[in-house]
């Protein structure tokens, strides 16, 4: 690390100097991160608008140093080491509506646009109400719940890819379950989004939403230092011939598999090391009870794979990303 603290402050200070642009050397991530966990950053840069974040990743991208995008840190699990680089947040917020349309920045918190939606009278993202998380990240996760996927309402996206401002449509993203070519292109970083959106009825979908956001408290209480699910859930037709042959049909939700049930029977359910939890009501549930470290949170996303895998023969996916590993 000490070999790098000049480059470090030569490039900070870069980047401190654009416009729009707020730098902070050394900064816990821990505070930026949903599990409450991580070590230091060297530089944690913040761009309020898109102008000065394509700015800030160009600089970014020619300083010589690692970096990475960071939204609102809700479904990442970074070192107790920290990450010796630059971290980005791009905070730009502003949304807007055009008939069917909603036109957003992805720096936006998800909760917000699904609100405005529902401000709006647009029926879709309501069933989305209490994920955590920025814009960006939803759509690079193809976040969603009860039945739906932002994937479903995206018309297309603005992003960078490097060298120049891109807009790819629906098909170009490659929407899957939890996926996105985002995920296998980590270089392209979007900017923008834009939805289109069925209409509703504004007072229904906005007590349906509290219907759902009153469930999602009760299992993830917003004070629980968690990511939400651990593990993707499986689709049935993929699993190998004698694990379907034991999964009661009764649970099966659109062709998928809740992790939680293999994970329950493997006995995950209260497995704890340290400070980290598998909560005793919900097996794919992992959270951190206090002072818990990313090393003792990988040892259980670990175990409980291994548990599964030694009883059903098979490999669950972790939906969390991991930065500074």
């Amino acid at each position: 690390m000490a070999g790098t603290l000049p480059l470090t402050s030569s490039v900070a200070g870069a980047l401190g100097a654009l416009p729009g642009v707020v730098v902070r050397e050394g900064v816990p991530l821990s505070q930026y991160t949903r599990f409450g966990i991580g070590g230091t950053a060297a530089v944690l840069v913040d761009a309020e608008n898109e102008v000065s974040f394509l700015e800030a990743l160009r600089v970014a991208r020619g300083s010589g140093m690692a970096f990475v995008v960071l939204g609102a840190g809700s479904n990442v699990v970074v070192s107790d080491a920290g990450f010796d680089g630059l971290v980005l947040r791009y905070t730009a917020r502003k949304m807007r509506c055009e008939g069917s349309r909603i036109v957003v920045e992805t720096g936006a918190v998800l909760q917000d646009l699904v609100d405005f939606s529902i401000t709006c009278g647009l029926a879709g993202l309501h069933t989305m109400t209490g994920i955590p998380g920025w814009v960006g990240a939803a759509v690079y996760g193809n976040a969603g719940a009860y039945g739906h996927s932002i994937h479903e309402f995206v018309r297309r996206v603005r992003l960078s890819d490097g060298v120049e401002v891109r807009e790819f449509t629906n098909a170009a993203c490659e929407f899957a379950y939890r996926e996105s070519v985002f995920k296998r292109h980590k270089e392209w970083v979007l900017v923008a989004a834009e939805l289109e959106l069925p209409a509703g009825d504004a007072a229904v979908l906005k007590a349906k939403a509290d219907e759902i956001l009153a469930v999602r408290n009760a299992k993830y209480p917003p004070a629980m230092k968690c990511a939400g699910s651990i593990f993707k859930n499986c689709f049935f037709a993929a699993l190998p011939d004698a694990v379907q042959a034991e999964v009661p049909e009764s649970i099966v939700r659109e062709g998928k598999v809740p992790s939680a049930w293999f994970l329950e029977k493997a006995g995950g359910k209260g497995l704890r090391r340290g400070d980290i939890q598998v909560a005793s009501y919900h097996a794919n549930l992992v959270y951190n009870d206090g002072a818990g470290t990313a090393v003792d949170l990988r040892a259980v996303i670990g175990e409980l794979k291994g548990r599964v895998r030694d009883r059903f023969g098979f490999e669950l996916e972790e939906e969390v990303q991991y930065v500074g590993f």
